[in-house]
């Protein structure tokens, strides 16, 4: 009789083994991550702690900082600045006094962005997959503005939105569009609708490409509708795509900066946190380091949002999808 304990640990040895090998294989990965990644990650959090070197106020000495304690995460959170008599508010027009209207804009930027590009890149996604002639010339046609620089992107529409520019003269209207308050921004959300849509379009495609042609020809003979067939049929079986598309861009669009810094030079109404970071080094790095420790929390926060609440999981999806088929 064979024996069933020595075969589960035969067994059991094998896939140690087999692990182990696969470790070997892993590990030189996972150390270039350590590398790339995980170093900038704690450094920027080692600074955070510490103060920006600079000027004593009540010596008028130049002093390399030291130890700051939460301070710089105070500055930004409760909008606390220094000065002689302690932490007072910041002034209006500082830095500090900019974090939260900062958080609104960029969150502003990804509800609504995210939102129109995940709509308009579900009908492109939808008109590409069809089968016609000159299909693969319109697929090329619409990567297009997505290959383009983005700084490129950021200059095309600056020039665009001028007062004098193309839009105005287009509408008929004399409009501050990289100066007045909301027109600035939704300059930049148009902008950025034209720019990446066709990712999210080019994503959502590939979702629709998995669904069998056989579900719609048996909804087809049981008399659906196309309608019916795109909601019963398209919309939950493209879920996971869509919800990872909506990841992927969410994820990018909170740490926006380049187009809105170059299009609207600097307005105040776009500020993202991306762009707070970047002027926050020009006057010190340590108090720099705990706004990017903040922005990563937040963009961490909602990707673990998208990910647990709404199952936006790419390899799980993936999975999901081998399993049905």
């Amino acid at each position: 009789m064979s024996d069933p304990s020595g075969a589960k640990q035969r067994g059991l040895a094998l896939e140690l083994r087999q692990s182990g090998k696969a470790w070997l294989f892993v590990a030189p990965v996972l150390v270039a991550l350590a590398v790339v990644i995980g170093y900038p990650v704690f450094e920027a959090i080692w600074m955070s702690f510490s103060k920006d070197s600079g000027i004593d106020p009540a010596t008028g000495m130049f002093v390399e900082g030291g130890s700051a304690g939460f301070s710089n995460y105070t500055h930004w959170l409760l909008q606390q600045c220094g000065s002689l008599n302690g932490m007072v508010s910041c002034p209006t027009g500082t830095l500090g006094s900019q974090f939260w209207s900062a958080v609104g804009i960029t969150l502003f930027f990804t509800v609504v962005m995210v939102s129109i590009e995940a709509l308009l890149g579900l009908g492109m996604a939808m008109v590409m997959g069809k089968t016609f002639r000159g299909r693969a010339l319109l697929r090329a046609a619409v990567l297009i503005p997505w290959a383009i620089p983005t700084a490129v992107t950021a200059r095309l529409w600056e020039f665009m939105f001028q007062y004098d520019g193309v839009v105005n003269r287009v509408l008929g209207t004399h409009i501050l569009w990289t100066s007045d308050m909301w027109a600035s921004r939704f300059a930049v959300v148009a902008a950025d609708v034209w720019k990446t849509t066709p990712f999210m379009a080019l994503l959502i495609l590939a979702g629709l490409q998995v669904i069998p042609a056989d579900v719609y020809e048996a909804a087809k003979v049981d008399g659906a509708t196309a309608w019916q067939r795109f909601v019963h049929i398209t919309l939950p079986l493209l879920k996971p795509a869509l919800l990872v598309a909506v990841l992927f861009r969410t994820m990018d669009t909170l740490r926006i900066y380049d187009l809105p810094a170059i299009m609207t030079l600097g307005n105040p109404s776009t500020n993202t946190l991306s762009i707070l970071v970047v002027e926050q080094v020009r006057q010190g790095p340590n108090s720099a380091a705990a706004l990017s420790v903040i922005t990563f929390l937040l963009v961490f926060a909602i990707a673990f949002i998208l990910v647990k609440v709404l199952g936006a999981n790419a390899v799980r999806t993936q999975e999901d999808q081998r399993k049905a088929n």
